[in-house]
């Protein structure tokens, strides 16, 4: 066999197509229309990326040949508990079955163009923490924060993740980046033993998953205005969509009368959410919406930090609600700050 047919053969299997010998084409318009409805706002149309601040590009195509179809369900599925990226799963909450997320998968491999590359699961041990360390703070901290969370792009120390991937994949990402994205190579930049030290580094904070399911909020939505009586939150003098924290803090300080509305999947509400807050995810906009005081100054929040929220806010401007507002920032920057947060299936 001539290693074209053998790459032919290779491009067809990645991509689930039909590819000659009479297979059909795969039909992959349910996955497609499943992306569209709870991906693309903040991964892009296309899995491009960024359409949120740090939603990284799903259809990269180093990112694809390089991961399994296990690391990508459970990413879609369980999700990155605490971040952004919100559990879809039906398991943790969210509105996917797993049918659903095997079927993104297929779009996502459908968009693939260059075969699989096998990585090695074995352990790299030639690595050190202590020097990990050192290089980290130098060249990684800055988009992924200390400790490998909490900056501007994804978590590296995400259970969830670093569970799915070996040592010599992280080595790999390390040294090669992520071409097309923000996401540089370091090999060249760090002597080759340093790439063995920040695997090190990375794995001594590698912590165990929470795999307990969260007690989801009530199907019922709860009542949802707070303060009833009390005076209109000082925002509501202020023009355009998006309101601060600070903002809103104040708003809730003052005992002004508003809604607050958090439009993460459900699973993301019970471990933390603002207080008082009920939960409307933003794809449950119809079904829930209407049972929202209507003319109450309403804020709809997320953590990525405004796609979700501003796509609920839109939807429920069009039911009739002419007060509405979206936090700037997200839920991420109201915790980071350490103001007070809720947790639990009630309000």
């Amino acid at each position: 066999m001539s290693c074209i047919r053998t790459l032919a053969i290779a491009l067809c299997s990645v991509a689930l197509l039909g590819c000659g010998d009479g297979l059909a084409e795969v039909d992959h318009s349910h996955g497609a229309a499943t992306y569209a409805r709870y991906c693309a706002l903040c991964h892009g149309d296309k899995g491009q990326g960024y359409q949120a601040d740090s939603a990284n590009a799903l259809t990269n195509q180093s990112f694809l040949a390089s991961v399994s179809d296990a690391f990508l369900r459970d990413g879609i599925a369980h999700g990155r508990p605490g971040t952004p990226m919100s559990s879809w799963g039906k398991a943790y909450g969210g509105p996917l079955s797993e049918s659903d997320v095997q079927a993104i998968i297929g779009w996502l491999r459908s968009q693939q163009t260059v075969p699989n590359r096998a990585v090695s699961s074995a352990k790299i041990t030639t690595g050190s923490a202590e020097r990990g360390k050192i290089v980290y703070a130098m060249e990684c901290a800055g988009c992924h924060g200390q400790l490998g969370k909490g900056g501007p792009y994804m978590s590296v120390t995400h259970p969830v993740f670093l569970a799915g991937v070996s040592d010599h994949w992280l080595r790999q990402v390390i040294a090669e980046g992520r071409p097309g994205t923000g996401m540089p190579g370091f090999s060249g930049i760090v002597e080759p033993h340093h790439l063995d030290d920040l695997v090190a580094v990375l794995r001594s904070w590698q912590q165990p998953i929470d795999k307990l399911a969260p007690v989801l909020p009530p199907a019922k939505l709860p009542p949802a205005l707070l303060n009833p009586g009390g005076p209109a939150p000082a925002f509501a003098a202020q023009s355009g969509r998006y309101v601060s924290a600070w903002d809103v803090k104040a708003a809730l300080d003052a005992k002004a009368e508003l809604v607050l509305v958090d439009a993460r999947p459900a699973g993301d509400y019970p471990p933390f959410h603002l207080p008082g807050a009920v939960s409307i995810p933003f794809y449950q906009a119809e079904l829930l919406g209407p049972q929202l005081p209507k003319n109450a100054w309403t804020v709809t929040y997320c953590a990525c930090p405004h796609a979700e929220s501003t796509a609920l806010a839109e939807a429920l401007e069009k039911q009739g609600h002419p007060h509405v507002r979206v936090l700037d920032e997200g839920i991420l920057y109201w915790k980071k700050l350490g103001w007070p947060l809720h947790t639990g299936a009630e309000p």
